[in-house]
């Protein structure tokens, strides 16, 4: 079986380290697409719990906003700005007339650039951080292999926050 039931592509048991990490990304991707679909706008904006105002559309927002920063500007080191405007560079605001089409039209679009600037490079070719980064991380530059690794987990975490604020809305669990 190369899919879970819901369409999710399964990582490999056994693949070399490049191949590993692109398919957990990938499914890990695949998991919050699956979480927003079948929902209706207003659905997608509901809050999960007070004080948090994290939605899945804002959950959407910000992941191309993460795929746009760690690969993009760290790197390939481009000067881009945020997708979503100045006054929301991590993604979370939502905004009256963009809903989910959009939102996922501008987080495939920053997974289809991502793979496209690490196509060719090495797990240990390297990125620049801003100054606010390498202070968090102790070094001024990341191999890819890091930054695949942290998308994952980037991923991962915001999965579990969207497994809940789905359950919230529907009841849907677990994936």
């Amino acid at each position: 079986m190369t899919s879970t039931p819901d369409g999710r592509p399964i990582p490999p048991a056994h693949a070399g380290e490049r191949a590993m990490l692109e398919s957990w990304l990938d499914f890990h991707r695949a998991t919050l697409a699956l979480k927003c679909s079948g929902l209706k706008d207003d659905q997608l904006r509901l809050a999960s719990v007070a004080p948090s105002s994290m939605t899945l559309l804002g959950l959407v927002q910000h992941m191309a906003e993460v795929e746009r920063n760690w690969f993009q500007r760290v790197f390939a080191g481009q000067d881009v700005h945020a997708a979503f405007g100045e006054s929301n560079v991590d993604g979370f605001a939502l905004e009256d007339g963009r809903g989910l089409d959009e939102a996922m039209a501008v987080w495939q679009t920053e997974i289809v650039r991502g793979r496209e600037l690490i196509a060719a490079a090495s797990l240990d070719d390297s990125g620049r951080l801003s100054e606010q980064e390498a202070s968090h991380v102790g070094d001024g530059g990341v191999s890819l292999r890091w930054i695949m690794v942290h998308m994952i987990e980037e991923y991962a975490r915001h999965n579990g926050h969207a497994d809940l604020i789905r359950e919230r809305i529907d009841g849907v669990a677990g994936a």
